[in-house]
């Protein structure tokens, strides 16, 4: 079948999630455990190194993917929303909407089976950080997030990882405890100082493409 806006994107992503260290969810059979606290909020945080969406360069923009399940994840019922960088212009944004929605294929694609509701598209500042074993974010008003990587035990230095999962940004993650975790957007709250959280972060490179059949619209309007 011919396609349209073929498109890629690699770059780094961390994470936040309100599970303890080590998150059950992410190394049980499909997502099968349940989290430690019964239901779920999590920050996916994207920095976007080099991209394109079709002729649309997306080289050094952010977004971030926030979410939230009431028990197993398997289990679906997924509410999930986009945060896409106040920098991108309107086709940027359509771009990472389609992208993240799974309009345009690709992991996020994968993932549409358990999604129950979209809670929405905001434009806003992003402020991503990366520096060694830390990673942090800063999204005023919406998200302030942050970890540290777990040392391996050869060398402390490097983190230790968890191979062959089914995470949508890389199926191996660094292993990483947040330091803090406040988030507060489409209607889910959710703050912790503890240091016992869970966190991960990876390079990621995706890619995909939209059937010429299909428009790739974005999830819902931004705000």
């Amino acid at each position: 079948m011919a396609t349209t806006n073929e498109w890629e994107l690699s770059g780094e992503y961390f994470e936040t999630c309100s599970c303890d260290y080590l998150c059950p969810c992410i190394i049980s059979t499909n997502f099968s455990a349940r989290p430690t606290k019964g239901w779920c909020a999590f920050a996916m945080v994207f920095q976007i190194q080099r991209g394109r969406f079709g002729s649309e360069a997306l080289d050094g923009l952010s977004f971030a993917v926030i979410g939230r399940t009431p028990g197993v994840m398997l289990e679906g019922s997924w509410e999930v929303g986009l945060i896409t960088d106040q920098r991108a212009k309107p086709a940027q944004q359509q771009a990472l909407g389609a992208i993240v929605g799974g309009q345009a294929g690709g992991p996020m694609a994968n993932l549409a089976p358990l999604l129950g509701k979209f809670l929405g598209v905001e434009s806003k500042p992003i402020q991503f950080q990366s520096e060694g074993m830390q990673r942090s974010v800063s999204i005023p008003g919406v998200l302030e997030q942050a970890l540290t990587g777990v040392g391996a035990a050869e060398d402390a230095r490097e983190p230790m990882h968890v191979d062959n999962t089914l995470h949508p940004a890389n199926p191996r993650l660094a292993l990483a405890k947040a330091t803090r975790s406040h988030l507060h957007a489409f209607g889910i709250d959710w703050d912790d100082d503890s240091g016992k959280n869970n966190g991960h972060f990876a390079p990621f490179a995706w890619k995909g493409a939209v059937p010429a059949s299909q428009e790739a619209a974005q999830p819902a309007q931004v705000r």
